[in-house]
């Protein structure tokens, strides 16, 4: 469900807008009432929501009191959203300006949705390789994009946190001030060695992410990446050693460089 509304929000519906979609999916049919009930909104917004899909000849009002709505079916309904899509794609694509050169930079990306539609955007773009480091609860969310790419012949490089996952090393403590929010899920995405993100999703359902083409990031990203599939393969082969000589998780080399004691001294 979740990610069914996602994809209805990366179609241009809002949230309220998808939720009533899926609603009367699965009823067939209902009153405004009925799904505000369901739903447990106003009634005021489900009813301009109603109002605006049925002017976008998404959903169909039915004669009656109360007036009953129903959604076009699957295959009506992406044949109407493929076209005005197509449309307003080939205008654009027309009519945008084409300027000059535009050396790499930096952008932010706020916000879960924006976030995620950045990426599925990139991830239908992909030709050769996608390298991916990311929870396994984020990953979920792009199965459809990842398992598409694989079908199209993109390599997929993982490298996945949590279960069965290599222990992340200790945080460095904080220098003074505010300390940095550490609620959240580091991902990273590669692709096609050119374009990546580095970002965090936190556990309220914000997120945020830097996107770039900078080489020197895509670079960074991946010497993370090799580092990180070394050091799993060591530890499957030596890691009782590996454990024995340096500690659990290395502390006695990581204590050189990241633990502090409380007075800021190593």
């Amino acid at each position: 469900m979740e990610q069914l509304l996602l994809h209805l929000r990366n179609l241009g519906f809002t949230e309220m807008e998808s939720k009533i979609m899926v609603e009367l999916a699965t009823k067939g049919q209902a009153s405004g009432y009925e799904v505000a009930k369901q739903l447990g909104v106003s009634r005021s917004n489900v009813y301009a929501a109603l109002q605006r899909l049925t002017q976008q000849g998404y959903v169909r009002c039915g004669e009656g009191e109360p007036a009953r709505y129903s959604v076009l079916n699957p295959e009506e309904l992406s044949t109407m959203i493929s076209g005005r899509i197509q449309s307003s794609l080939a205008y654009m694509e027309n009519e945008m300006p084409r300027g000059g050169p535009v050396t790499p930079s930096f952008y932010n990306v706020e916000g879960d949705r924006n976030v995620l539609g950045a990426l599925i955007h990139q991830l239908n773009l992909a030709e050769q390789e996608i390298v991916v480091d990311v929870w396994r609860e984020e990953a979920t969310l792009l199965r459809s994009e990842l398992e598409q790419a694989e079908l199209r012949g993109v390599r997929l490089l993982w490298a996945f946190d949590g279960d069965n996952a290599v222990a992340a090393p200790p945080a460095w403590t904080p220098l003074g001030g505010k300390p940095p929010r550490s609620d959240g899920r580091k991902f990273s995405f590669v692709i096609d060695r050119s374009w990546c993100m580095l970002g965090m999703r936190y556990s309220d359902g914000t997120a945020q992410a830097v996107v770039t083409e900078h080489p020197v990031m895509v670079e960074l990203l991946l010497n993370h990446f090799t580092q990180e599939m070394v050091l799993f393969e060591l530890e499957q082969d030596m890691g009782a050693e590996l454990e024995q000589r340096y500690g659990d998780r290395y502390s006695s080399i990581y204590s050189k460089y990241v633990m502090h004691s409380e007075d800021g001294q190593e």
